[in-house]
């Protein structure tokens, strides 16, 4: 009995640490992509990993309801965008004819991910609590993000202010998961006294 015990007990343990080690891999595979691609851009990488996370959980092939692609699930109207902004006729030919191809390679989804992150933060670099901003103008478009940020001349709108505002359920509960999990991060990386 007490074999039967230890033996069950020792499959269990294992099979844990095997989830644990394959889901530790899942979620950082891409961690060297993201780090160049945040750089490149002057984003955050915990944030851009956080966005991810929620987005598609590092899964490349997902296709969103709205015709979003990818792991930061960018829209082809985006990528467009990006190819065109950036001067890459060869891309602005390959976004035109095939988005879908470009957009699932994770290097490139990522890549176009932050550039369009970085546009976002050129407008609200100037706010507190510019991530929630960002995350918000990530989902729901930089012009809502606009109005949930508009106050009172001279007066300052925090981040908590600015997610209050936010009238758009499904667009709340994704900030909130995303700053949540960013803050996490953070915190996980800060020394503790």
């Amino acid at each position: 009995m007490k074999r039967a015990l230890v033996v069950a007990a020792l499959i269990i343990l294992t099979l844990a640490g095997s989830a644990y080690l394959f889901n530790n891999y899942w979620t950082h595979r891409f961690d060297a992509m993201i780090a160049r691609q945040a750089a490149i851009y002057r984003v955050d990488p915990d944030l851009v990993w956080s966005i991810i996370y929620e987005e598609t959980y590092f899964s490349p092939w997902k296709t969103g309801k709205d015709g979003e692609i990818g792991l930061m699930q960018v829209t082809p109207a985006v990528g467009r965008e990006w190819a065109t902004e950036t001067g890459m006729r060869e891309l602005e030919r390959q976004m035109a004819s095939d988005p879908h191809s470009l957009l699932r390679d994770p290097e490139r989804n990522i890549q176009i991910g932050c550039w369009y992150l970085e546009k976002i933060w050129e407008q609200f670099q100037d706010a507190p609590d510019v991530e929630a901003r960002m995350v918000a103008a990530y989902n729901a478009g930089p012009s809502r993000a606009v109005e949930w940020s508009r106050v009172e001349e001279g007066k300052r709108q925090t981040g908590a202010e600015f997610i209050t505002r936010i009238d758009i359920p499904s667009t709340k509960a994704y900030v909130l998961s995303i700053i949540g999990r960013y803050r996490d991060l953070k915190n996980a990386k800060t020394p503790q006294e």
